[in-house]
């Protein structure tokens, strides 16, 4: 027997279809290390002042949602620049960073989701060739590689934060150099260290000539003011009183009296 259905069911069964169907619309999931923001298309536009934290959240279907990244993440590049000479070298550079949080609709007005490639990527590479452009190739390479580094992470530093990334690390990977120009650098430096090593040495070795100068020179001193203070009564003074504790020995000897040098004991063991 056909029954009638009832029509509040056949309308929350509609309800619930519609429902359904705009669930990817009204809804948004947001991850744990992302941060999003809101375009109000028809009242308030971009929202920049309202992040919106991790968790599951529901939204008018005719607004629009940008969901960013804000863990650390990082780029690695490759560029050919020109030293304090004008010598080309390659270099490897990579820079650890991340949008800052409460700032990515701010970052979203000015760059968009590609921040990446339109600001943190050229600034990267502009601050890296301004700062190598001040030193010659030798001292990239050698000597003044980390002062290099902290140079380029500083000028790097200060554009990004102004432009609301946070840089956190960057590091120069590798340089490459022409390879006659490098063998040359390499020589210089062996010949350096071989210098170095040989003025050590030689350094320590006057360093000892010098200790043992003083050393003999404090002995002669010592040895004078010694020979000044031995009169000819203190040593016989200290000829009795040697005397005296010999003979308390209970060794067996002969003690002549009188038969020494001036006069003083001279005592035979037996």
């Amino acid at each position: 027997m056909n029954q009638k259905l009832n029509p509040l069911l056949v309308i929350a069964g509609g309800v619930f279809f519609f429902l359904m169907l705009l669930s990817s619309q009204i809804t948004v999931t947001i991850k744990p290390g992302e941060r999003a923001i809101i375009f109000r298309k028809f009242t308030t536009g971009l929202d920049k002042e309202h992040i919106m934290p991790p968790g599951f959240h529901f939204i008018a279907p005719w607004n629009e949602v940008f969901i960013y990244e804000v863990k650390e993440q990082k780029v690695e590049e490759s560029m050919d620049i020109l030293d304090k000479n004008g010598l080309s070298m390659n270099i490897e550079i990579t820079v650890r960073f991340n949008p800052k949080y409460d700032q990515i609709g701010f970052l979203h007005e000015e760059f968009g989701k590609s921040y990446i490639d339109r600001l943190v990527i050229p600034e990267v590479r502009s601050s890296a060739r301004k700062v190598m452009g001040r030193y010659e190739a030798e001292e990239i390479y050698s000597t003044k590689r980390n002062e290099v580094e902290s140079a380029i992470i500083e000028e790097t530093k200060a554009v990004l934060a102004g432009n609301n990334v946070d840089v956190k690390a960057l590091l120069i990977r590798s340089i490459r150099l022409p390879e006659k120009i490098r063998q040359a650098i390499d020589d210089k430096l062996k010949q350096e260290q071989e210098a170095n090593a040989y003025r050590y040495r030689l350094d320590k070795e006057s360093s000892e000539a010098e200790r043992k100068r003083i050393a003999a020179v404090g002995e002669a001193a010592a040895n004078k003011i010694i020979n000044s203070s031995l009169t000819e009564s203190l040593l016989k003074m200290r000829g009795i009183e040697a005397t005296i504790e010999l003979s308390k020995s209970n060794n067996s000897k002969v003690v002549i009296i009188g038969s020494g040098e001036d006069g003083m004991p001279l005592i035979l063991n037996d």
